[in-house]
């Protein structure tokens, strides 16, 4: 069953990433995929927490706690289960220069994106159209990049939704 599992990832996988080599995509998606990372993720929920006012402010508060505590499973799952990302375990992957050489799951660029957007959607529902593409473009650039398999995206999507959610649920 984990076999099969494993094969249908691994399709989904090259079925996303064989793109790579299309300019617009890569533009897209090298710019996208660092919405997820540390900088802006953290610069986003600062400046929101900072510029923000009433209700508009404390879901920037949840976002920058979901954030900030979703990232604890995340260092303790790739510790625990220490998978080896795509572009070293699978035969012709393409992958950026410089690729991250850590553990695969969960991804923590999915996980940031979700965490953070997540207390905004469930603040104000109208902004579903505009942030949940840009989450699930981070989520997908994960694996066009050749950085994670879609069980890494999908469980920090999964992980980066369950904190934001607990999170809204305490501040507001």
């Amino acid at each position: 069953m984990l076999r099969k599992w494993y094969d249908w990832e691994c399709k989904l996988f090259y079925s996303i990433n064989r793109y790579f080599d299309r300019k617009w995509l890569n533009a897209y998606f090298r710019s996208i995929t660092h919405a997820g990372g540390a900088t802006c993720s953290i610069t986003a929920v600062m400046l929101a927490v900072w510029l923000l006012r009433d209700e508009w402010r404390d879901a920037a508060i949840a976002s920058a706690i979901a954030l900030a505590l979703s990232h604890i499973p995340v260092a303790i799952m790739k510790k625990m289960y220490p998978r080896k990302r795509p572009y070293i375990s699978l035969h012709n992957t393409k992958v950026t220069k410089n690729p991250l050489t850590d553990h695969s799951f969960p991804s923590g660029h999915t996980t940031a994106i979700f965490s953070v957007i997540i207390p905004f959607l469930l603040y104000a529902p109208a902004l579903t159209i505009f942030l949940l593409p840009i989450a699930c473009s981070v989520a997908i650039s994960r694996i066009y990049l050749g950085l994670h398999y879609p069980s890494d995206v999908l469980a920090g999507g999964m992980l980066g939704t369950l904190f934001g959610v607990a999170s809204f649920s305490v501040i507001l």
